[in-house]
């Protein structure tokens, strides 16, 4: 029976990957062999940091995607990224499915609506690995056409080990650099500091950390797992945070959001 396993090019896509001598040639390599073992829209290799805003290492991403998918998350909206937020935590997966990271009411968010409704994906798959105490890398793997099918599932997961030891080797060679630019640093920290201080001489301490769950797509029960607190406690909360903002609805908080950030 065929298989992609069987093929002769796919055997030489790990080859040339098992043979690449540096971080670049990896990075490439990686990405060029996932790419062979399912086919996608668009794969990108990232490296997610606490303390730097995120880095794109190599994708196959056609140039014309390049400026919204790429260029405008990396401008802010990563903040509100269910995947970045996961990628940073100490216990993670190794793969997920991107509808499976996500808030209950992320596809209501105007985050969605704004970023990923936009970038047409169907369908994500993502590879995790966690490298520092600060950092991850992360394989985004996306589908604009169709779900992936079982079979090319099973595929990802089974190549899983190989990205990941390829994933580890592109941050071997270049650790001491990945989270050092200081332009990195100084925007992540201006985007954090908008996005901590968003509302701040308006809201209340909990009005505010109830606005950062709402724009990462939360709904008000989500909310109130989150904060251990009843949900009725946060609809009053909700209500009083939209009157000071002078907004009646979630687009007039993100866009209120984006507006500070563009500001910043």
């Amino acid at each position: 029976m065929h298989s992609v396993f069987n093929s002769p090019a796919w055997h030489t896509e790990v080859a040339d990957l098992v043979g690449a001598d540096d971080g670049q040639s990896v990075a490439e390599g990686l990405i060029s062999f996932i790419c062979s073992t399912v086919s996608n829209n668009g794969t990108s290799l990232l490296a997610f940091h606490k303390d730097a805003s995120p880095e794109v290492l190599h994708h196959s991403l056609a140039p014309q995607r390049v400026r919204h998918y790429l260029d405008r998350y990396l401008a802010g909206p990563y903040l509100l990224d269910p995947l970045y937020q996961l990628a940073l935590r100490t216990e993670k997966p190794a793969m997920c499915r991107f509808r499976d990271s996500q808030p209950d009411r992320f596809h209501s968010s105007e985050y969605y609506r704004q970023y990923i409704e936009r970038t047409h994906l169907v369908d994500e798959m993502d590879f995790l690995l966690g490298v520092s105490s600060t950092s991850a890398l992360v394989v985004v793997c996306g589908r604009t056409e169709k779900r992936f099918t079982r079979a090319e599932l099973s595929r990802l997961r089974l190549i899983e080990p190989i990205v990941r030891s390829a994933m580890q080797r592109v941050w071997d060679s270049r650790e001491s650099v990945a989270a050092g630019d200081d332009n990195h640093r100084d925007m992540h920290q201006r985007l954090t500091r908008c996005f901590e201080n968003f509302g701040k001489g308006e809201l209340t301490h909990r009005e505010r950390q109830i606005t950062q769950l709402l724009l990462r797509g939360h709904s008000s029960k989500s909310t109130a797992r989150e904060l251990g607190i009843a949900p009725g406690t946060v609809m009053v909360h909700k209500r009083n945070l939209f009157a000071k903002l002078g907004i009646t609805s979630q687009y007039e908080l993100f866009s209120s959001f984006i507006d500070a950030l563009t500001d910043s």
